[in-house]
């Protein structure tokens, strides 16, 4: 049984692929580096993990006093590192990029400790282009990406998903949901919700329903649900009677959600960009704008030019233009066939496994 450090954090794209290698490691022992501010804390303490605090934020973009604070930061969360390192004896560090994970793989690289990192997006971040190329193996998600970081042991894997993806049937799916086995389609701004999307999607949920006869599950993030329901009962009073309509702030198993849905609205972080595909549904895809070195743009356009999704500026959405992509799809079946087809093909659906087997030939005997 060997020992493994795990670190990723901050955010679901490298905290829930960091936990998915964690949960496919049963027969190691694991130690989950990362910020017991964010949000891994609490899903690490679920899992059953052993959890490793250290104090790390995201690095200021500009040159301030904040800047040298940070820096002053991460070399406390490093010397943490290494103190851990040293204490519990790893075998081997796995982490998913980003700044929660730096200090674990830099303590790795100063203990000459092998280290492997995936790296979620097509546009890799900061830590990735940094620290990949002393890594003893690298994974990426996208093929872009491989081109951009400097590693000889780098395989494209995809992102680790839920097992359930693979074995959940659409009819399934549907019947578990309690709706009808028609074509669906899935607007979600992750769970927080994106207001850009909601003002757009509310603004013509009737006219979906009633001229397409399409079943439409609405994720609308916690924050604003309540001012979805306030603007469509102004627009549509019957709404609550429209069976074709299913509206919450927040699913709790967005496997089954996504495997009942034939369309999706979506922004293009990529944890959620390859769920859709395993869910071989065609996505419309809206980018954040404000993401962290605009990688949830760069994620949408390459699956735009694998043919395997719809690309939807922020800016430009409005609730014309979001019908009209999505009528594009309902009216056209070869279409739409089409984009599940492309979409589907990028899954990667034994992310992990192949990710768990790089992991496995890095691990110190």
């Amino acid at each position: 049984m060997a020992k493994i450090f795990i670190t990723g954090g901050g955010t679901g794209g490298h905290i829930y692929p960091a936990v998915a290698v964690a949960d496919a490691l049963c027969d190691d022992e694991i130690f989950y580096v990362g910020n017991p501010k964010n949000l891994e804390y609490d899903i690490v303490k679920q899992k059953g993990y052993k959890f490793l605090p250290v104090n790390v934020h995201a690095m200021p973009r500009s040159v301030c006093f904040d800047l040298f604070k940070w820096a002053f930061q991460l070399d406390c969360a490093v010397i943490k590192s290494v103190y851990y390192i040293l204490k519990y004896k790893p075998d081997a560090v796995f982490g998913t990029g980003g700044y929660v994970s730096a200090p674990a793989l830099i303590a790795a690289k100063i203990l000459n400790i092998p280290y492997m990192m995936h790296d979620c997006d097509a546009q890799p971040g900061l830590v990735s282009r940094r620290l990949a190329p002393y890594a003893s193996a690298l994974s990426v998600a996208f093929e872009s990406a491989k081109q951009i970081l400097n590693n000889k042991n780098c395989q494209v894997n995809g992102n680790p998903i839920r097992s359930s993806f693979k074995t959940l049937t659409k009819e399934e799916a549907r019947f578990n949901m309690g709706i009808e086995n028609k074509l669906t389609l899935c607007i979600m701004g992750g769970s927080q919700g994106a207001r850009s999307i909601n003002d757009a999607a509310v603004e013509i949920l009737q006219k979906l329903s009633k001229e397409y006869d399409l079943q439409i599950i609405f994720q609308t993030g916690k924050k604003n649900y309540e001012r979805v329901i306030e603007q469509l009962i102004k627009i549509y009073p019957e709404y609550e009677s429209d069976k074709n309509l299913i509206i919450k702030p927040y699913f709790n198993d967005m496997v089954t959600v996504l495997k009942a849905s034939d369309i999706a609205v979506s922004r293009s972080g990529s944890l959620s960009i390859f769920e859709i595909c395993a869910s071989a549904i065609a996505p419309i895809y809206v980018p954040y704008p404000h993401a962290a070195a605009d990688h949830q743009r760069k994620n949408a356009k390459y699956m735009v030019e694998k043919g395997a999704g719809v690309y939807l500026d922020d800016n430009d959405i409005t609730d014309k233009s979001l019908f009209d992509k999505i009528a594009e799809l309902v009216t056209n079946t070869d279409k739409l066939k089409e984009y599940q087809k492309k979409s589907f093909e990028l899954a990667h659906l034994d992310g992990t496994e192949k990710i768990v087997k790089q992991l496995k030939s890095i691990v110190r005997s």
